[in-house]
């Protein structure tokens, strides 16, 4: 069972945001969670992928951007979006209970997220997760966009699908390479920036959403995991 709760952001220069804590009566881990650029957290991608979240042990505050909460279709400046996933994980440390702490979301939100987590912002993550890095514009190859990566200190898991208009990944791939042992890149084959699969796929937008929210869990535990045994080894 999951139990939902509403709550209110207040963003420096941005005003209040509204924000949707989803907890399953037995979390592992809470993922603070970034809508895209064109939709917000009440989207059905987000709603799912929240759900399905839940069902895999992870707990999620979902939230607004202000541009979004104000019914504007311009996103905000980088750095008000920056300070909003930065209050985002306030809010989500104040109410997490001890559980540790992940942050990213979908497009625009994951990038938003390490931004911030390149900029010192966000001390208290323990790993990002990004559903379709948007690494440049659609039919614009470029990595510019992933330049800051190189700043982020925690692990980061890249979760792409092949036909990503967003995120070409022969040029994805390397920089997961550079990233070593903080990046792991999990590919959704015929997954388009939206998660949608081909029908030859033979399988449904269910069955994706759930291998995300699965395969985010089950590297969270290996992170957890990793951590535990680095721990033992300086004893």
């Amino acid at each position: 069972m999951t139990t939902d709760e509403r709550l209110r952001l207040q963003i420096p220069g941005g005003g209040e945001v509204s924000a949707l804590l989803a907890r399953p009566s037995a979390p592992r881990w809470l993922l603070i969670l970034g809508h895209g650029a064109g939709a917000g957290m009440e989207h059905t991608f987000m709603q799912s992928l929240a759900s399905e979240l839940a069902g895999a042990g992870v707990a999620t505050l979902r939230y607004q951007f202000p541009y979004m909460e104000q019914r504007r279709r311009v996103p905000d400046p980088p750095q008000l979006l920056m300070a909003t996933v930065a209050a985002a994980v306030r809010a989500g440390a104040a109410a997490a209970s001890g559980l540790p702490l992940l942050a990213g979301g979908k497009s625009m939100g994951g990038r938003m997220t390490s931004q911030a987590a390149a900029e010192g912002l966000l001390p208290e993550l323990k790993g990002l997760v990004f559903f379709g890095f948007p690494l440049h514009p659609p039919k614009r190859p470029g990595t510019k966009r992933a330049e800051h990566l190189a700043k982020v200190t925690v692990p980061m898991l890249f979760l792409q699908g092949t036909r990503d208009a967003l995120a070409d990944l022969t040029l994805l791939r390397p920089i997961c390479t550079q990233l070593g042992r903080l990046a792991t890149l999990h590919i959704i084959e015929t997954a388009d920036h939206s998660f949608h699969v081909l029908k030859s796929a033979k399988r449904s937008d269910a069955d994706v959403l759930r291998e995300l929210a699965q395969t985010t869990a089950a590297w969270a535990e290996k992170m957890k995991g990793a951590n535990r045994n680095l721990k033992t080894e300086k004893r």
